[in-house]
């Protein structure tokens, strides 16, 4: 099966101080393939946004190497294959979301019809088709979040990075977004995701990472590592894996 990201032996560091550095990724290599929802696991300050934040090319790692689609380092066109959802996105209240992604759009060099046509898939994707004209002032959490897949899914990725996709959502709001993770599997998609929400993670994960301190403490199919129908739920392996 084709390997769509490889991370080997990366470190991320931050100044901690004059003369200090601490590592918020230290040395972690990982492996995701085609069609896999792989989700990265861990307490705050275990390292996440920051992976996700280099794997998108948004900050440079000191040490290791990102492989996507094959290539290391990535150039232009294979990151062009991606989409990304920020752990916090900001929208302009006074926009639609037929002029948020049209926006958006122009920014990437889409126009026309090729972007009229994107903001119509990525909308009905994602559930919004009938709320492309209101003003996204009037919109819930979870229509924000929605919103936020829409934009990644807007120029149509074969990869999604996605930083807390969960996040702030009720529980409603939480299966329409699991429905529609799920749903991009089905179309043949890639997604890494980082998540607090073991319950979800559990649901939708073929592949999980348990990271703590920077580093990898564990890495697997999720049934393998649960050891079965069952077993240990995600809570409580996620629990005796940190402790």
């Amino acid at each position: 099966m084709e390997t769509i990201l490889r991370i080997s032996n990366l470190t991320v560091s931050y100044p901690a101080g004059v003369g200090k550095t601490k590592a918020a990724v230290d040395s972690l290599s990982l492996d995701i393939a085609a069609n896999e929802m792989f989700g990265l696991l861990g307490p705050n300050g275990a390292g996440k946004t920051t992976l996700i934040k280099a794997v998108a090319g948004l900050i440079t790692a000191q040490a290791g190497e990102i492989s996507l689609f094959g290539k290391s380092p990535p150039k232009l066109a294979d990151r062009i294959r991606t989409g990304f959802l920020p752990e916090v996105s900001a929208y302009y209240w006074f926009f639609t979301p037929g002029e948020l992604l049209g926006m958006y759009g122009s920014v990437c060099g889409m126009s026309g019809g090729g972007l009229k046509a994107g903001i119509d898939r990525a909308l009905g994707l994602v559930g919004l088709s009938a709320e492309k004209n209101h003003l996204i002032k009037t919109f819930s959490k979870g229509m924000q979040q929605r919103l936020g897949l829409a934009q990644a899914l807007l120029h149509d990725p074969e990869f999604l990075i996605l930083d807390e996709p969960f996040s702030g959502l009720d529980p409603l709001g939480r299966v329409q977004v699991r429905e529609i993770l799920q749903g991009l599997k089905k179309k043949n998609k890639t997604i890494l995701l980082s998540s607090h929400e073991l319950s979800e993670a559990e649901l939708i994960c073929d592949t999980i990472c348990v990271m703590k301190d920077g580093r990898a403490l564990r890495s697997g199919a999720m049934k393998e590592l649960l050891g079965g129908k069952g077993a240990l739920s995600l809570e409580q392996y996620f629990l005796d894996v940190i402790k």
